[in-house]
């Protein structure tokens, strides 16, 4: 009875043993950024910030290849509302050195008239 008491309890021990090891060897490979096979490469895509709009749409901001595109997701399709962004540098006497481009344009039209009078 007791034979079987203490095999039990070695069972027990070991297998805390291995999850414990197991843990910890997970963590120190993630924050070392290694892998099983040898070293990862560069991470590529993060979302820098995201935003929600309404119970279903979100504003997501997506770095890939340290350019920024700003994507609009949740509702009936996903939008992309800017891509290509550049940080403002602004100079002391309030000049923007570079500002970013939109995505798409269309000219502007006069207020009470449609495409289909024009």
């Amino acid at each position: 009875m007791w034979e079987i008491l203490f095999y039990l309890l070695v069972i027990v021990l070991l297998g805390g043993a291995a999850a414990a090891a197991a843990y910890f060897a997970r963590n120190y490979m993630q924050s070392n950024g290694a892998s099983v096979f040898g070293n990862r490469a560069e991470r590529r895509l993060d979302v820098v910030e995201q935003s929600s709009i309404d119970g279903r749409r979100r504003l997501v901001l997506v770095r890939r290849d340290n350019v920024e595109h700003l994507i609009m997701t949740g509702g009936p399709v996903d939008l992309v509302i800017e891509t290509n962004i550049v940080q403002r540098r602004v100079m002391a006497g309030g000049e923007v050195l570079e500002a970013p481009q939109p995505v798409f344009s269309r000219p502007q039209r006069a207020f009470g008239t449609s495409a289909a009078n024009e």
